[in-house]
């Protein structure tokens, strides 16, 4: 018999997220006759004590029977029960300092910590992430912030819709004005992008013609990696390369504040790759970008604009290009940020049930296994001690 326990969020602030939804811990349960499924019960999480009790789900404060912990951001330490295994997004591979107690805990109690971030498929693509629901509601708060910013059209928050249902009968008549949206990026949060294009009725152009003609309707176009770096010596693109080493890449994205209204980001970024803009271009008069969906919100980071995370209920800061100064939302002269760092949030039911989906799909069974290949990869700490793979946190660990 395995016990699995759905912890309650405990980290400020509270995340409305969970690993399983309660329909797919009922099917869980029917398929799987050996699995019982304990909920902590939560005042914040977005299916509700009752709606796990309705579908015959044991709630339970004490999760001490259970020998699987699943929840979603990382744990207070003072919360961390000895002895057990948890899945969660740690947020330590890179030595974050915030999360160094955390993971010393995890080491004084014994305990398992198999990270989400760090479960991938064969090819070393992630298995698990709320991407997708980052871009959808990324592309609407864009959207929605350009509407306020030029008065041409509303749209409603997004966290004020109950569920993704909602949030398209919102969509349904909606008109907007002629703009040109560039999305950066090609994979799940350039896919949630995509989709509220589609939703919409935004018509796709190519790059070149996007550069270059105007229209009476909405337009998008899209940018992938390979068309926006590269290689400074032959000017080629390669995905292995440039992962390896893009500082060895231009990045040709500056033609296309001239001709943008919107930039959606959702590209990879580290602190090797060049921006896709600087301060000076931002402050040039040409530059005609109005407001930036930051989606993959990295400080300082592809989008130098970036002064930091911005929050759901308050998504939007304006950025003076001369002073490089954050100021407030929807002036005349300024360009508008939206950094919000925890997008999936505004739609926590759909997201959810996205990463449980996924969730049963490839890890639930690798957990059962003995000695799962995908599981070990993605262990970081084993009954007290760091794995092989993660080694190098050693120092990042014995630091006070």
């Amino acid at each position: 018999m395995l016990h699995i326990g759905l912890i309650r969020e405990e980290k400020q602030p509270h995340d409305n997220r969970v690993a399983f939804t309660p329909q797919q811990c009922q099917w869980i349960i029917r398929h799987h006759p050996q699995v019982r499924i304990s909920v902590q019960p939560s005042p914040w999480r977005c299916f509700t004590d009752n709606e796990y009790a309705a579908a015959g789900i044991t709630l339970s404060e004490d999760l001490s029977h259970c020998e699987i912990l699943l929840g979603i951001k990382e744990v207070p330490a003072d919360e961390l029960i000895p002895g057990k295994t948890y899945l969660f997004f740690s947020h330590t591979r890179k030595k974050q300092p915030h999360n160094r107690h955390m993971l010393q805990t995890i080491l004084e109690k014994q305990i398992t910590l198999i990270d989400y971030e760090c479960l991938v498929h064969a090819d070393g693509a992630r298995i698990l992430g709320f991407g997708f629901f980052a871009g959808v509601v990324g592309a609407h708060n864009g959207l929605l912030t350009y509407g306020k910013k030029t008065g041409a059209y509303n749209l409603v928050p997004v966290h004020r819709c109950h569920d993704f249902k909602e949030l398209i009968n919102h969509y349904f008549g909606a008109k907007l004005p002629p703009l040109k949206i560039v999305i950066t990026g090609s994979g799940r949060v350039a896919a949630g992008t995509l989709e509220v294009m589609g939703l919409l009725g935004i018509k796709y152009i190519p790059p070149e013609e996007y550069l270059i003609n105007t229209y009476a309707y909405p337009v998008y176009t899209q940018l992938k990696a390979g068309e926006l770096y590269l290689r400074k010596t032959d000017k080629t693109y390669s995905r292995e390369d440039f992962h390896l080493h893009p500082e060895q890449y231009d990045c040709r994205f500056l033609p296309f504040v001239t001709a943008t209204d919107i930039l959606m980001n959702g590209i990879y970024w580290d602190e090797r790759i060049p921006p896709l803009f600087t301060w000076n271009d931002l402050a040039k008069d040409n530059f005609r970008i109005k407001v930036i969906a930051d989606i993959t919100d990295d400080t300082n980071g592809s989008i130098p604009s970036n002064l930091g995370d911005s929050s759901i209920d308050d998504p939007v800061y304006g950025v003076d290009k001369q002073t490089r100064e954050r100021t407030a939302p929807f002036l005349p002269d300024t360009l508008d940020m939206m950094c919000v760092s925890n997008l999936p949030n505004e739609l926590p039911r759909d997201a959810s049930q996205y990463f449980g989906d996924q969730l049963m799909k490839y890890v639930f069974d690798e957990l059962q296994q003995e000695n799962s290949e995908t599981i070990r990869n993605a262990t970081i700490a084993d009954k007290g001690r760091l794995t092989e793979r993660f080694a190098y946190l050693g120092d990042y660990v014995s630091e006070d």
